[in-house]
């Protein structure tokens, strides 16, 4: 067992807590919905950048590169001033939903470059330009653009220009679980000398001024001869054992210690005198507007950081070393510790290669160095989108006079249904910067490749959202915080079955007392699916934009134009995956004796009865189209008509991935249940007369649950594998080809609904942000067509051939298909034939500079012909499922994936 795998396992046992503290900092906490207080809602604007550096936070914490506790209590990040700009740089900055061209936009070069599960090793680079950066131009340049255009990065701005910036590189090692070392190198990337102020900084998260904490914590400077400079961190009495304790932050080399309190400046933001002279941003006034009364004389605070002034030569780099622990400063005549010794170095080695050693392990021989990086990034980027995530929705609905029990209370807020709520926990992160959040059916997917590295980490994430203080009591599952309320895509059952899976696989042993306890509460979330989304009981279901934002042609989350309402085609075909997952769930938890036999029977029949509505064979216009071999949305109009909404996008495609074989151990073991199966088969044969005949025996004597049976699950992967509708050399489009030729037009009164094939950005306002479903490669839905590809190729083995492309003469079986589609996912991100990465695009800077050519960005999506990256940036959360594809094909073949059965 590797070193990393024993801190694992140390860490799980409660022998050693080695996750108490990691990257949970967010990088940006201005301009959320938690810190929102504003009259209208307006989280953008209520709390902006500019505010960000002069105003104590509600609900969380930021910085650059930074890590906390597990609780946020104590804080470390670092900032920077390059003597040109007008503030420190302290955290990240970038557009607002109203200010860019396609909506918020971080407009910074910041790259995971590594990080283990228990952050016994991390690795960060920031790109910092030595010029003046150039937040006006960014602002007012976006803000000329238009949705035709392509947004203005920071690199277009020339701050890069000759190589004029430094590469800081941010190195965390534990040498134990409270001993940190923390190493930050500065390489000047320039043609000459330049000089860079660099402040580590230490801070509590302001607690005291909302009444949660009696007393104030200090930082303090520990008064030491010939030694490092040293701040010794003490909490607020009261608090629990483990937080009541003092740290350290050693400092070597002989820097300045800056003094001043997490306090809002409400003369700068409000010209109301402040409560102290020595507030949040006093750090900032002392160093860039060189105001010597803005730090306190007395070293002491609850903000802190060490000056260091560094000057590094053309093509050269400077190292400084820190160490934040709970050593204390040891006694004697020079009163000196040797914090910064061999020993630091040996340990920082250390954990470098023990890094190297455990992702070695999961790495496939198969793999080239190229690959392995791409799945190395991917992983460490998910990583660092851990944080600590707080959010009392009560007491928040209450602050803003809006107390769900209080008859008086001003206009409804936003989750005032959701006053149950109470979070504060780590949870994977869709983005750390976009805004700090959680979404549903994001953190399914991420679960998908954090147990890659970290099985129970993924287990806790889903359990998570089923707790009474995150799942609403009717059953919902919490959605996103903007509005908990929305309906994410139920794909909660399916991480769960893959997360005990993926253990059983590993282990020989399965969880079953957290999967029959999971089980439990996603009945309670089934129920509230069927009974409020399913809404003439016909057993075909709504549930809005169900994350796919922009893809239709009416917003879905809002009333229709025509009036009436839409029959979903992804709506319904998620409830029938749904049942597929509790199937399985079920059928494991009646193998282990831990019942679930007749829940079998009931999610069985659920699923024919949402296939079978599906299809309607009748004379009643249903979501499959005979004609066109394809799945489209019902318009059902108030006059009682309906039509098909003849789009051909990926919410026609979802059907498809209702797909899941079984090994059938449950009908030898259980003949009641076969009986009784057989009878329903037996008394509504019309349920099976035009889907996937379920008692059909297939390879090795499997079954299949399938809304398409073999015509016409050809069909759709004709279409789909066509070159010019859905299959792009980067993956499966959200929208087919064919709309750039032939867009969908839909007339309502006066007004033309048009859906067109956009390849790139959006050019619809529809949800307001960077979120476009009409073209685009989207990975985690990728992730489902290759894992319901695998599923058809379990039943229906070598003997099942198509097209692939569709037309081109080449026939392949459907593991084949599923490895085709997952090259040409990783294709997005490895170097080509031309030493290219399709995700930089047209960027040089990021295709031919070897500084920059490696570091890899896992944007929201890409563009549906090149695979150029799009949209967030750094959307690590749902693109990191790219690792779990690459590994996947690397480790397997066809026939190891026909006799291993459902463990992968």
């Amino acid at each position: 067992m590797n070193a990393e795998s024993q801190r694992l396992r140390e860490a799980r046992d409660g022998k050693a807590d080695w996750k108490k503290w990691g990257p949970y900092l967010s990088e940006r906490q201005w301009g959320t919905v938690r810190e929102d207080y504003s009259e209208g809602g307006d989280a953008w604007d209520y709390l902006t950048h500019d505010q960000a550096r002069s105003r104590a936070y509600r609900w969380g914490e930021d910085g650059l590169a930074g890590i906390s506790d597990s609780k946020q209590r104590l804080c470390f990040a670092l900032a920077l001033w390059n003597g040109q700009d007008p503030i420190l740089k302290e955290r990240l900055f970038g557009l607002t939903n109203s200010e860019g061209n396609h909506g918020e936009d971080v407009k910074e070069y910041y790259f995971y470059l590594d990080s283990t599960p228990t952050h016994s090793y991390m690795k960060y680079l920031y790109k910092y330009p030595q010029s003046a950066y150039p937040y006006d131009d960014l602002v007012e340049t976006n803000s000329r653009r238009g949705k035709g255009e392509l947004e203005y990065e920071l690199v277009d701005t020339g701050v890069f220009d000759a190589d004029r910036y430094f590469d800081v590189f941010v190195e965390y090692a534990k040498a134990a679980p409270e001993d940190i070392l923390v190493e930050i190198t500065i390489a000047n990337r320039g043609p000459e000398a330049a000089t860079l102020h660099v402040l580590p900084t230490l801070w509590f998260r302001n607690r005291w001024s909302w009444g949660e904490e009696g007393d104030k914590p200090t930082l303090e400077r520990v008064e030491r001869n010939d030694a490092p400079a040293v701040i010794a961190a003490k909490a607020a009495p009261g608090l629990p054992a483990d937080a009541d304790v003092t740290r350290y932050l050693y400092c070597d080399g002989s820097p300045a210690l800056l003094f001043t309190e997490n306090e809002t400046n409400t003369q700068r933001l409000f010209g109301v005198p402040s409560a102290t002279p020595f507030v949040k941003d006093g750090i900032d006034s002392f160093v860039v507007h060189a105001r010597t009364d803005t730090v306190n004389p007395q070293q002491i605070g609850t903000k802190a950081a060490a000056h260091y002034v560094v000057i590094v030569d053309a093509g050269q780099s400077r190292t400084l070393r820190l160490r934040l622990c709970d050593l204390l400063p040891a006694a004697g005549p020079k009163n000196v510790r040797p914090m910064f010794d061999r020993s630091f170095d040996d340990a920082m080695q250390a954990r470098r290669r023990e890094a190297d050693e455990f992702y070695a392990s999961i790495t496939p021989p198969s793999m080239t160095a190229d690959a392995a990086d791409v799945m190395r990034q991917a992983l460490a980027g998910m990583m660092w989108g851990k944080q600590f995530y707080l959010y009392d929705v009560n007491k928040w609905l209450d602050e803003h006079g809006v107390n769900p029990f209080d008859p008086k209370r001003r206009i409804e807020q936003r989750n005032v249904g959701w006053h149950h709520m109470y979070n504060a926990d780590i949870i994977s992160m869709p983005d750390k910067w976009e805004y700090p959040w959680y979404a549903a059916w994001d953190l399914a997917f991420q679960v998908i490749a954090l147990t890659m590295v970290d099985p129970d980490f993924g287990k806790d994430q889903i359990d998570l959202m089923l707790r009474e203080a995150y799942m609403h009591p009717n059953g919902q599952i919490p959605a996103y915080e903007w509005n908990f309320g929305d309906v994410n895509p139920p794909v909660h059952a399916w991480a769960t079955i893959f997360t005990y899976r993926l253990e059983q696989a590993r282990s020989g042993k399965g969880d079953v007392a957290w999967l029959q306890k999971s089980f439990q509460k996603l009945l309670l979330n089934f129920t509230w699916w069927v009974n409020r989304k399913d809404r003439s009981g016909k057993n075909v279901f709504e549930g809005g934009f169900l994350g796919l934002d922009d893809i239709g042609v009416f917003d879905r989350s809002a009333p229709l134009p025509t009036g009436g309402y839409l029959e979903q085609a992804d709506g319904t075909a998620w409830m029938a995956l749904y049942c597929q997952n509790m199937m399985e769930i079920a059928t494991e938890l009646a193998l282990k004796d831990a019942g679930g036999e007749e829940m079998v029977l009931k999610f069985t029949q659920h699923f024919l009865w949402i296939a079978s509505a599906m299809i309607h064979a009748g004379d009643e216009v249903g979501m499959w189209d005979e004609e066109d071999g394809f799945f489209y949305d019902v318009l059902r109009l108030p006059d009682g008509q309906a039509q098909r909404l003849k789009v051909r996008s990926m919410v026609g495609l979802l059907p498809l991935c209702a797909a899941t074989a079984f090994e059938g151990d449950i009908y030898q073991r259980y003949p009641e249940v076969t009986r009784q199966m057989k009878h329903f088969f037996d008394t509504r044969p019309e349920l099976i007369a035009f889907i996937h005949d379920p008692r059909k025996p297939g390879h090795a004597n499997r079954q299949l649950a399938s809304i398409l049976d073999e015509n016409k699950l050809r069909r759709v992967l004709s279409t789909m594998l066509d070159e010019n509708e859905f299959l792009s050399p980067y993956g499966i489009r959200a929208l087919s080809r064919y709309h750039d030729e032939h867009p969908y037009v839909f007339q309502v009164g006066d007004h033309e609904h048009r859906v067109a094939y956009l390849p790139a950005e959006s050019d619809s306002g529809m949800f307001g942000g960077n979120s476009n479903w009409r073209g685009p490669i989207w990975m985690p839905m990728n992730g489902l067509i290759i894992r319901a590809l695998l599923q058809y190729y379990s039943y229906y083995g070598n003997d099942f051939t198509v097209e692939c492309p569709t037309g081109s003469g080449r026939h392949m079986n459907l593991y084949q298909v599923a490895e085709e589609l997952t090259q040409r996912l990783s294709a997005i991100f490895l170097r080509g034939n031309d030493g290219k990465r399709p995700v930089f695009g047209g960027q040089a800077k990021f295709q031919d500079d070897p500084h920059w050519q490696d570091c890899l960005q896992f944007y929201e999506y890409f563009h549906g012909d090149n695979g150029a990256g799009l949209g967030a940036n750094h959307q690590t959360g749902w693109t990191g499922f790219i690792a779990r594809g690459m590994h996947l094909f690397a480790s397997g073949s066809p026939e190891a994936w026909l006799e291993r059965a459902k463990t992968s």
